[in-house]
């Protein structure tokens, strides 16, 4: 196993990991430990290159960092990359090596479930670290944050139909939503629960065709779902979507979802307010995972409640970024970093 640093500017600490023995290839990247330690999911991604897998991992980290501080979890922003497909790569000893690397980083940085890792994932990190959070119930974690993201995503949704039409009733709205996996999956059921109509794509296609059945949603190509004449554009698979041409193909009055980095670059902020969109900064109206995870480091441990009640202040806090986007005349994706920037030089605290 051979580590070495990636010096850059900005970040705390950005390592690489590479074990040809088990087949690994990770970055792991740490923003901020300001509020605490660097808390992020581990990606496992059949990423092209090593500098797209940095990039990546980049991004992720840093927004980390907003949506904690802006949670108020008390945790700091980091984040795990692992190249490779999970379909072919996954193994024992892989994961054990990953949680060597992990443990090297001595506490800096938490790792955590994201796209293509299980609990049962973590469960064979944990054999070789002690620093892993999101674990199940049983052993004292908080279990998979999918539905928590979910709900905390749903309740966004809900704030931004107030904030744009003055009711907040999804019953009778449309909503697009690109990406159903775990987290989408279990937003496409509230929304449908709620009386929303909904329209859905995947890659997956036997998921999109089981969701077709089980709740009657529509369903579209990926290449057409961005395109949907509807009320909300919910972004639930990865991010950097929306960039010059598919913001000017956009028929949708809100983006709101769960999608990290949906902004292929931060000026596309300023096209979404010039095309009168409403947009929910990703990582505030995301962050009930991060949320969830944060609930395990209070004393006593984690409590189901205590996660659920923080959760919901989740409208509060975009209805407090739009109102500051408004007043400031800027997009709220810069409010939403300002806010972030403002929590960080206050220091540690929890909410």
């Amino acid at each position: 196993m051979k580590i070495t640093q990636i010096p850059t500017e900005g970040y705390e600490q950005v390592v690489r990991c590479v074990d040809p023995e088990s087949g690994l290839h990770a970055i792991i990247a740490v923003h901020s430990t300001v509020l605490g330690p660097s808390c992020g999911g581990l990606r496992m991604w059949p990423y092209e290159s090593e500098e797209e897998a940095l990039y990546d991992v980049l991004r992720l980290a840093r927004g980390m960092t907003f949506k904690s501080a802006i949670a108020h979890t008390g945790l700091g922003g980091g984040k795990a990359v692992v190249i490779g497909d999970p379909a072919t790569i996954k193994s024992e000893a892989l994961y054990l090596t990953l949680g060597r690397f992990v443990d090297s980083l001595e506490g800096k940085y938490l790792i955590a479930e994201d796209v293509n890792t299980t609990v049962a994932d973590l469960e064979v990190v944990r054999r070789a670290t002690r620093f892993v959070s999101g674990l199940s119930e049983e052993d004292g974690g908080s279990g998979n944050p999918s539905s928590y993201t979910a709900y905390g995503v749903f309740l966004g949704i809900r704030a931004a139909l107030g904030w744009v039409f003055g009711d907040d009733d999804p019953k009778g709205r449309w909503v697009a939503i690109p990406g159903v996996g775990s987290v989408g999956s279990d937003l496409c059921r509230r929304l449908v629960e709620s009386g929303a109509r909904v329209v859905i794509a995947d890659c997956n296609q036997e998921r999109v065709q089981q969701l077709v059945q089980e709740l009657g949603v529509e369903a579209v190509s990926e290449t057409e779902i961005y395109t949907q004449d509807v009320d909300v554009v919910a972004p639930c698979a990865l991010g950097a979507i929306f960039d010059d041409e598919s913001i000017g193909a956009l028929r949708c009055k809100i983006i709101a979802g769960s999608a990290n980095n949906q902004l292929k670059e931060t000026r596309h902020g300023d096209e979404l307010v010039k095309r009168e969109i409403l947009y929910a900064p990703d990582y505030v109206i995301n962050a009930g995972g991060i949320i969830n995870i944060g609930v395990e480091f209070l004393p006593g441990g984690f409590d189901r409640q205590v996660s659920m009640g923080r959760i919901e202040r989740i409208p509060a806090a975009l209805r407090e970024l739009w109102a500051l986007a408004r007043e400031e005349g800027v997009a709220p994706n810069i409010a939403s970093r300002r806010l972030a920037e403002r929590i960080l030089a206050a220091g540690p605290q929890r909410g």
